[in-house]
């Protein structure tokens, strides 16, 4: 069956019910799995990311692709040696591997959203159930 998560809150700083907020690094970025494996969504996951003024996201590489799309603020975004400035609307495809960042233009925070491949489940033995990677700390 389908899940809602219906939006809490106006202007920049979303939240959804049912979706917990995790920080993302330390500058007071955060995340959230908008659909992952706990809504039963086992191909995909669609997070949301908010970097706070003037603020950075993790320098990451990973083995999977992203695809990004902007929704508040603008950003210039490091894609391997390469930055561009993108805004609400752009979208960002990050291949796998590519050392890639968001930084923050703004005063105000800056959203995106985020799709990946699905995180790796695994088998509880105890329980014989299987349970998502504890949410990672990384975009």
């Amino acid at each position: 069956m389908g899940v809602i998560h219906r939006r809490k809150n106006d202007g920049a700083d979303w939240e959804w019910e049912g979706v917990d907020v995790y920080s993302y690094n330390s500058n007071e970025a955060t995340k959230q799995v908008l659909i992952g494996h706990a809504d039963g969504a086992h191909n995909f996951e669609v997070r949301y990311f908010t970097i706070p003024p003037r603020g950075f996201s993790s320098m990451d590489r990973h083995a999977h692709d992203h695809g990004v799309m902007i929704v508040h603020g603008r950003s210039r975004v490091q894609l391997g040696d390469k930055f561009e400035e993108i805004g609400p609307g752009d979208v960002v495809y990050i291949p796998c591997y590519e050392p890639h960042q968001f930084e923050n233009l703004t005063d105000e925070p800056m959203t995106f959203l985020c799709i990946i491949p699905p995180k790796p489940l695994d088998v509880d033995p105890a329980l014989k159930t299987m349970t998502a990677e504890a949410p990672a700390v990384t975009g």
